[in-house]
């Protein structure tokens, strides 16, 4: 592999705050992605000097870390198989010499903890996204590697529990800190045109995610069928890429749904197009507390989600949101129905959500629980203890 890619950022001038390493695989828009920029920018400067380890190449959010004056070195790893990405850590770590290391995403975490065992990195903390459902062999990783880990933090309840009880997670090295979202926003934001896209007024479903099996957008779509027979207007719009995407396109030629069903890829507004649609739905399988959910709770858009990790500590089921089982389209179908036709029962789901996310989610309760944590993990350590 080649060198490390620095990117340089202006000098802060602060004095003397504590060094945070931030370690994440990639940089690439994503829900996990966006809470870490927002984690790292978000940091008081006068007590933090975070910089910004990336395993990949240089991605999407980089930009947004540089505009705020945070250094970020991308290594250019392509695949798990990079084992050499460890010793260039370790080694940037040595020049660097945080207190403290935090992680974001597996391959993250796993490298990271090894890198920052070789690289003398005081603490370690590794930050737990998803209940991982897709293979047993990451659970048994983060189990066989416990002993290079000061602490986990899990973004919900159901993830820390599951972490638990499958990788034999200590629960006094497990908090969990939920994800945050900037509310004011997204209740702000202006509705995009439908019109640029292709739609019409009728109403309109919107996925927001990757399009991967552990998002089931074909449960979404097998519903939609159910649907159309007897609402022929109806629309389905889909935001993201994934592995799943041409076998997605194929079904809907095949289906002749392609007036009616509508692949926007990636896109930066997604505030605008959740204020644009009737309703959000994510049939995902399992996860860990989807950004996609709150943040269309604080647009006041209503949501019918799968009832899987996380997803249950952000809805009350009738009351801020429907939740149904993971996997039945005919669920799925009675759900989404039952919003687009009740329009008094949607207001009431969407009416009651914002406040819910305003007072319990903000990126503000975020941001400060993982200062507590630092600060406690390093008070032992007269270096570092102020």
């Amino acid at each position: 592999m080649a060198d490390g890619i620095v990117l340089a950022a202006n000098d802060s001038g602060e004095p003397a705050p504590i060094r945070v390493a931030f370690c994440i695989t990639d940089l690439d828009v994503g829900g996990a992605e966006r809470i870490f920029v927002e984690l790292v920018t978000r940091l008081d400067r006068h007590r933090w000097e975070p910089r910004v380890f990336c395993l990949s190449g240089p991605g999407a959010l980089v930009e947004r870390l540089q505009a705020s004056g945070i250094r970020v070195t991308c290594f250019g790893a392509t695949n798990a198989r990079s084992l050499g990405v460890i010793w260039r850590l370790a080694t940037a770590l040595k020049q660097f010499r945080p207190a403290l290391m935090q992680s974001f995403l597996f391959h993250a975490n796993l490298i990271g903890r090894f890198a920052a065992w070789w690289g003398g990195v005081p603490r370690v903390v590794c930050g737990i996204r998803v209940a991982e459902r897709r293979s047993r062999v990451p659970l048994w990783l983060d189990r066989l590697t416990q002993g290079f880990v000061d602490h986990n933090v899990c973004v919900s309840r159901a993830v820390a529990d599951f972490s638990i009880q499958n990788s034999g997670l200590k629960a006094v090295k497990v908090s969990v800190i939920p994800n945050g979202v900037d509310g004011e926003r997204f209740a702000a934001a202006m509705a995009a045109d439908r019109s640029s896209l292709g739609l019409t007024a009728a109403p309109l479903m919107l996925f927001v995610g990757r399009l991967d099996p552990q998002k089931a957008p074909f449960v979404l779509l097998e519903a939609f069928e159910r649907l159309i027979t007897r609402h022929i207007d109806w629309q389905l719009l889909f935001v993201g890429e994934g592995p799943l995407r041409p076998s997605m396109t194929d079904w809907v030629a095949e289906h002749r749904l392609n007036s009616s069903i509508h692949f926007a890829g990636w896109r930066p507004d997604v505030p605008e197009l959740l204020k644009t649609a009737d309703v959000l739905v994510l049939p995902s399988l399992w996860e860990g507390m989807p950004n996609i959910v709150l943040e269309s709770m604080a647009s006041g858009l209503p949501v019918v989600v799968s009832r899987v990790e996380g997803t249950e500590e952000l809805i009350r089921n009738g009351e801020t949101g429907l939740l149904v089982t993971p996997g039945s389209a005919a669920e799925l179908e009675r759900q989404i129905e039952t919003v687009l036709i009740d329009r008094e029962f949607s207001t009431k789901l969407s009416t009651a959500a914002q406040p819910f996310v305003f007072n319990n989610f903000t990126t503000e309760a975020m941001i400060h629980s993982y200062e507590q944590l630092y600060l406690q993990l390093l008070q032992n350590d007269s270096r570092f203890a102020s």
